[in-house]
């Protein structure tokens, strides 16, 4: 009798809970919070873990509609992609992709900082036409990649019609027109120039709202102690910016390092500007290995995961002790 008249009270303790108000607040967050966990699940997470997998099979054209029974393969994805020859270095006059991408990458993340630093140094001083002058300088962070390339090539046309090739032989300084998108060594420097001039607002927005909150006691008492304007910049502006900075080197590294729409559409990828996102297209989507092209992908979040982990437990670190 006893266990009987305990069976009602604990259904009703539970009833209880349930009705409770912090329980009706747990299931209220849970509906809030699950359409987002949804969404991110099925376009971040599950396509993440599943190009994991892919990595590890034979998948291509002749077996995608069964893909889930693809041949396990093991490691021959990878092994094939470090030994294809768009991928390791071929010597000085083709780095390969990996070499490609580092070099790409860094040299595109710092000049896009000094650009951005310069730019944000220039219009944090007050002049006339300032408003108009921000606006200017966002135009080709806003604009569409698509149109802003358009542009790009057009004034870079190996025709004598082309902009760059028009002026330079009205100048006299070329006699024949030059494809400088076809030319090894140099159509890498412009890629690496495109990429600079189209992020450094980004750089630019993060830097002058810091700029903007720096105590301008600290100008003046640089300025009593007798500093010049380089030792105030030395001495006062970059430490103030200096968590800022290190924080977009590491977002602009990261989403320059997966960028593949801007050299896609300059370049395609050839003429020594092939990059890991690029091959991994190619891989893809010309040749069809699926898993080979999931390969690539993996090998590129490690390279980025091992910089991560460097830059964040190394050089953060050393920012923050100082």
């Amino acid at each position: 009798m006893a266990a009987l008249s305990e069976k009602p009270a604990a259904v009703s303790s539970r009833r209880r809970r349930w009705r409770s108000k912090d329980a009706r607040e747990a299931r209220m967050a849970w509906m809030m919070i699950s359409p987002t966990a949804i969404i991110v699940f099925g376009l971040v997470l599950f396509p993440a873990f599943f190009s994991i997998w892919i990595s590890f099979r034979n998948v291509t054209l002749a077996n995608l509609n069964d893909v889930f029974h693809a041949p396990f393969v093991g490691w021959d994805n990878y092994r094939a992609v470090f030994n294809d020859f768009a991928f390791k270095w071929q010597g000085l006059d083709n780095w390969g992709a990996a070499v490609t991408s580092i070099v790409y990458t860094f040299t595109s993340t710092v000049l896009t900082l000094l650009v951005g630093l310069a730019a944000a140094l220039v219009l944090n001083k007050p002049f006339r036409g300032r408003g108009i002058t921000r606006a200017i300088f966002l135009f080709p962070y806003v604009a569409p990649i698509v149109s802003v390339v358009f542009v790009w090539r057009w004034l870079l046309d190996p025709r004598p019609s082309g902009v760059l090739n028009d002026i330079l032989m009205r100048l006299s300084l070329i006699d024949l027109p030059l494809a400088y998108l076809a030319k090894r060594g140099l159509a890498l420097i412009l890629v690496i120039i495109f990429e600079a001039w189209r992020y450094f607002p980004f750089a630019m927005l993060m830097l002058l709202a810091r700029l903007q909150a720096v105590d301008t006691t600290l100008y003046e008492a640089a300025k009593v102690d007798g500093a010049n304007m380089w030792q105030q910049f030395w001495n006062v502006t970059l430490p103030e910016l200096r968590y800022v900075m290190g924080a977009i080197f590491l977002l602009r590294l990261m989403w320059t390092f997966n960028k593949f729409d801007d050299i896609f559409l300059l370049t395609g990828g050839g003429f020594g500007t092939n990059v890991l996102p690029v091959l991994t297209y190619q891989f893809s989507f010309k040749q069809f290995n699926f898993g080979r092209g999931a390969a690539t992908a993996m090998i590129l979040l490690a390279i980025l995961v091992l910089f991560m982990t460097f830059y964040v437990g190394v050089v953060m670190r050393n920012i923050d002790e100082d």
